[in-house]
Protein backbone atom coordinates (compact mmCIF):
# COMPACT_ATOMS: atom_id res chain seq x y z
CA UNK A 1 0.00 0.00 0.00
CA UNK A 2 1.17 3.52 -0.79
CA UNK A 3 1.64 5.56 2.35
CA UNK A 4 0.28 8.79 0.86
CA UNK A 5 -2.77 6.99 -0.56
CA UNK A 6 -3.68 5.37 2.76
CA UNK A 7 -3.41 8.67 4.64
CA UNK A 8 -5.13 10.62 1.89
CA UNK A 9 -8.12 8.26 1.85
CA UNK A 10 -8.66 9.19 5.50
CA UNK A 11 -8.39 12.93 4.89
CA UNK A 12 -4.77 13.31 5.99
CA UNK A 13 -2.72 14.75 3.14
CA UNK A 14 1.03 14.09 3.33
CA UNK A 15 3.88 15.15 1.10
CA UNK A 16 6.72 13.13 -0.38
CA UNK A 17 9.13 14.04 2.43
CA UNK A 18 6.64 12.91 5.06
CA UNK A 19 5.99 9.65 3.20
CA UNK A 20 9.75 9.02 3.09
CA UNK A 21 9.99 9.57 6.85
CA UNK A 22 7.21 7.07 7.49
CA UNK A 23 8.94 4.58 5.21
CA UNK A 24 12.27 4.91 7.01
CA UNK A 25 10.53 4.77 10.41
CA UNK A 26 8.85 1.51 9.37
CA UNK A 27 12.16 0.02 8.20
CA UNK A 28 13.86 0.92 11.48
CA UNK A 29 10.96 -0.47 13.52
CA UNK A 30 11.02 -3.81 11.69
CA UNK A 31 14.79 -4.10 11.92
CA UNK A 32 15.09 -3.17 15.61
CA UNK A 33 12.14 -5.41 16.47
CA UNK A 34 14.30 -8.40 15.50
CA UNK A 35 16.46 -7.86 18.60
CA UNK A 36 13.98 -6.29 21.04
CA UNK A 37 10.24 -6.36 21.64
CA UNK A 38 8.83 -3.16 20.16
CA UNK A 39 5.70 -4.43 18.43
CA UNK A 40 3.77 -7.62 17.72
CA UNK A 41 2.74 -6.13 14.36
CA UNK A 42 5.47 -6.74 11.78
CA UNK A 43 3.67 -6.79 8.41
CA UNK A 44 4.55 -3.52 6.60
CA UNK A 45 0.96 -2.76 5.55
CA UNK A 46 -0.36 -3.48 9.05
CA UNK A 47 2.29 -1.20 10.55
CA UNK A 48 1.09 1.53 8.20
CA UNK A 49 -2.56 1.18 9.19
CA UNK A 50 -2.51 -0.13 12.78
CA UNK A 51 0.40 1.99 14.01
CA UNK A 52 1.03 5.01 11.78
CA UNK A 53 -2.49 5.87 10.62
CA UNK A 54 -4.03 4.89 13.97
CA UNK A 55 -1.63 7.28 15.72
CA UNK A 56 -2.26 10.15 13.32
CA UNK A 57 -6.08 10.04 13.00
CA UNK A 58 -6.72 11.88 16.31
CA UNK A 59 -5.41 15.01 14.56
CA UNK A 60 -8.69 14.92 12.59
CA UNK A 61 -10.81 14.99 15.76
CA UNK A 62 -8.97 17.40 18.04
CA UNK A 63 -7.59 20.81 17.08
CA UNK A 64 -4.08 21.16 18.50
CA UNK A 65 -2.75 24.75 18.45
CA UNK A 66 0.29 25.69 16.37
CA UNK A 67 3.51 25.08 18.28
CA UNK A 68 1.79 23.21 21.14
CA UNK A 69 3.92 21.28 23.61
CA UNK A 70 3.04 17.57 23.53
CA UNK A 71 4.10 14.78 25.89
CA UNK A 72 3.70 11.10 25.00
CA UNK A 73 3.21 9.03 28.16
CA UNK A 74 4.64 5.52 27.73
CA UNK A 75 5.76 6.23 24.17
CA UNK A 76 7.11 2.73 23.52
CA UNK A 77 8.09 2.61 19.85
CA UNK A 78 6.84 6.17 19.34
CA UNK A 79 3.07 5.77 19.09
CA UNK A 80 1.08 7.92 18.84
CA UNK A 81 3.35 10.97 19.02
CA UNK A 82 5.95 10.36 16.30
CA UNK A 83 3.39 9.95 13.49
CA UNK A 84 1.69 13.10 14.82
CA UNK A 85 5.01 14.94 14.77
CA UNK A 86 5.74 13.83 11.18
CA UNK A 87 2.40 15.33 10.10
CA UNK A 88 2.73 18.34 12.42
CA UNK A 89 6.43 19.38 12.57
CA UNK A 90 5.43 22.49 14.54
CA UNK A 91 4.59 20.43 17.64
CA UNK A 92 7.16 20.54 20.46
CA UNK A 93 7.45 16.89 21.42
CA UNK A 94 8.61 15.08 24.55
CA UNK A 95 8.45 11.28 24.73
CA UNK A 96 8.65 9.34 28.01
CA UNK A 97 9.30 5.66 28.55
CA UNK A 98 10.34 3.58 31.54
CA UNK A 99 12.60 1.25 29.50
CA UNK A 100 15.99 2.61 28.49
CA UNK A 101 16.25 0.46 25.33
CA UNK A 102 13.01 1.89 23.99
CA UNK A 103 14.24 5.41 24.68
CA UNK A 104 17.44 4.58 22.77
CA UNK A 105 15.30 3.45 19.81
CA UNK A 106 13.27 6.67 19.92
CA UNK A 107 16.44 8.75 19.88
CA UNK A 108 17.80 6.76 16.94
CA UNK A 109 14.57 7.22 14.96
CA UNK A 110 14.46 10.95 15.68
CA UNK A 111 18.07 11.33 14.55
CA UNK A 112 17.47 9.35 11.34
CA UNK A 113 14.27 11.24 10.51
CA UNK A 114 15.77 14.61 11.51
CA UNK A 115 13.01 15.13 14.05
CA UNK A 116 13.60 17.36 17.03
CA UNK A 117 12.18 15.76 20.16
CA UNK A 118 13.12 15.19 23.79
CA UNK A 119 13.30 11.48 24.70
CA UNK A 120 13.36 10.84 28.45
CA UNK A 121 13.94 7.64 30.42
CA UNK A 122 11.49 8.23 33.26
CA UNK A 123 8.36 6.67 34.73
CA UNK A 124 5.17 8.59 34.05
CA UNK A 125 4.22 8.93 37.72
CA UNK A 126 7.65 10.38 38.49
CA UNK A 127 7.37 12.86 35.63
CA UNK A 128 3.97 14.02 36.90
CA UNK A 129 5.34 14.67 40.39
CA UNK A 130 8.53 16.41 39.36
CA UNK A 131 9.86 18.73 36.63
CA UNK A 132 7.21 17.86 34.03
CA UNK A 133 4.21 18.59 36.23
CA UNK A 134 1.57 20.73 34.46
CA UNK A 135 4.08 21.71 31.77
CA UNK A 136 2.39 20.55 28.56
CA UNK A 137 -0.47 21.72 26.35
CA UNK A 138 -1.29 18.16 25.30
CA UNK A 139 -0.66 14.73 26.82
CA UNK A 140 -1.16 11.70 24.56
CA UNK A 141 -1.19 7.97 25.30
CA UNK A 142 -1.96 4.80 23.38
CA UNK A 143 -2.11 1.20 24.61
CA UNK A 144 -0.75 2.00 28.09
CA UNK A 145 -3.46 1.13 30.64
CA UNK A 146 -7.16 1.44 31.41
CA UNK A 147 -8.47 4.97 31.51
CA UNK A 148 -8.80 5.46 35.32
CA UNK A 149 -5.10 4.67 35.77
CA UNK A 150 -4.08 6.39 32.55
CA UNK A 151 -5.62 9.65 33.72
CA UNK A 152 -3.42 9.59 36.81
CA UNK A 153 -0.34 9.14 34.62
CA UNK A 154 -1.30 11.81 32.07
CA UNK A 155 -3.38 14.61 33.59
CA UNK A 156 -0.74 15.75 36.12
CA UNK A 157 1.55 16.67 33.19
CA UNK A 158 -1.07 18.88 31.49
CA UNK A 159 -1.41 22.63 32.00
CA UNK A 160 -4.78 24.01 33.01
CA UNK A 161 -6.50 24.73 29.71
CA UNK A 162 -4.68 21.88 27.95
CA UNK A 163 -5.99 18.48 26.94
CA UNK A 164 -5.30 14.79 27.42
CA UNK A 165 -5.87 12.55 24.39
CA UNK A 166 -6.33 8.84 25.13
CA UNK A 167 -6.43 6.56 22.09
CA UNK A 168 -8.66 3.62 22.96
CA UNK A 169 -10.44 0.69 21.29
CA UNK A 170 -13.84 0.77 19.69
CA UNK A 171 -16.15 -0.19 22.58
CA UNK A 172 -15.04 2.21 25.30
CA UNK A 173 -18.29 3.27 26.97
CA UNK A 174 -17.80 1.24 30.17
CA UNK A 175 -14.18 2.35 30.46
CA UNK A 176 -15.16 6.00 30.05
CA UNK A 177 -17.84 5.57 32.72
CA UNK A 178 -15.34 3.93 35.10
CA UNK A 179 -12.96 6.89 34.68
CA UNK A 180 -15.45 9.58 35.75
CA UNK A 181 -14.10 9.85 39.31
CA UNK A 182 -10.47 9.85 38.18
CA UNK A 183 -11.05 12.54 35.58
CA UNK A 184 -12.86 14.82 38.04
CA UNK A 185 -10.42 14.19 40.92
CA UNK A 186 -7.38 14.98 38.79
CA UNK A 187 -8.74 18.27 37.45
CA UNK A 188 -10.19 17.09 34.15
CA UNK A 189 -13.47 17.12 32.28
CA UNK A 190 -14.43 14.77 29.45
CA UNK A 191 -15.03 17.02 26.45
CA UNK A 192 -15.94 14.37 23.88
CA UNK A 193 -15.24 10.79 22.84
CA UNK A 194 -15.54 10.49 19.05
CA UNK A 195 -15.74 6.97 17.63
CA UNK A 196 -14.31 6.04 14.24
CA UNK A 197 -12.77 3.11 12.36
CA UNK A 198 -9.50 2.26 10.66
CA UNK A 199 -9.66 1.22 6.99
CA UNK A 200 -9.54 -2.45 8.06
CA UNK A 201 -12.71 -1.97 10.14
CA UNK A 202 -11.11 -1.88 13.60
CA UNK A 203 -13.08 0.47 15.84
CA UNK A 204 -11.45 3.29 17.77
CA UNK A 205 -12.45 5.83 20.41
CA UNK A 206 -10.59 9.04 21.22
CA UNK A 207 -11.16 10.32 24.77
CA UNK A 208 -10.61 14.09 24.77
CA UNK A 209 -10.23 15.31 28.34
CA UNK A 210 -9.87 19.01 29.12
CA UNK A 211 -7.70 20.09 32.08
CA UNK A 212 -9.97 22.55 33.92
CA UNK A 213 -8.24 22.85 37.32
CA UNK A 214 -4.84 22.02 38.85
CA UNK A 215 -4.20 18.40 39.83
CA UNK A 216 -4.12 18.05 43.64
CA UNK A 217 -0.60 17.61 45.05
CA UNK A 218 -1.38 14.09 46.27
CA UNK A 219 -1.41 12.86 42.64
CA UNK A 220 0.03 11.00 40.89
CA UNK A 221 0.50 8.35 43.56
CA UNK A 222 3.24 5.68 43.39
CA UNK A 223 2.65 3.14 40.62
CA UNK A 224 1.79 0.34 43.06
CA UNK A 225 -1.10 2.34 44.49
CA UNK A 226 -2.31 3.44 41.03
CA UNK A 227 -2.51 -0.19 39.92
CA UNK A 228 -3.87 -1.62 43.18
CA UNK A 229 -6.53 1.02 43.74
CA UNK A 230 -7.43 3.04 40.64
CA UNK A 231 -9.38 6.23 41.35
Amino acid sequence: MRIDAVFGACGLAIGEEQAQKFSLYREMLIERNKVMNLTAITDPDEILVKHFLDSALPLSFCEIPEGASVVDIGAGAGFPSLPMKILRPDLRLTMLDSLGKRVDFLRDVCAALEIEAECLHIRAEDAGREALRERFDVSVARAVSRLPSLCEYCLPTVKVGGVMLALKGGDCKDELKSAYTAIKTLGGRLESSPEYSLPNGDGRTLAIIKKVSPTPKAYPRPQGKIKAKPL
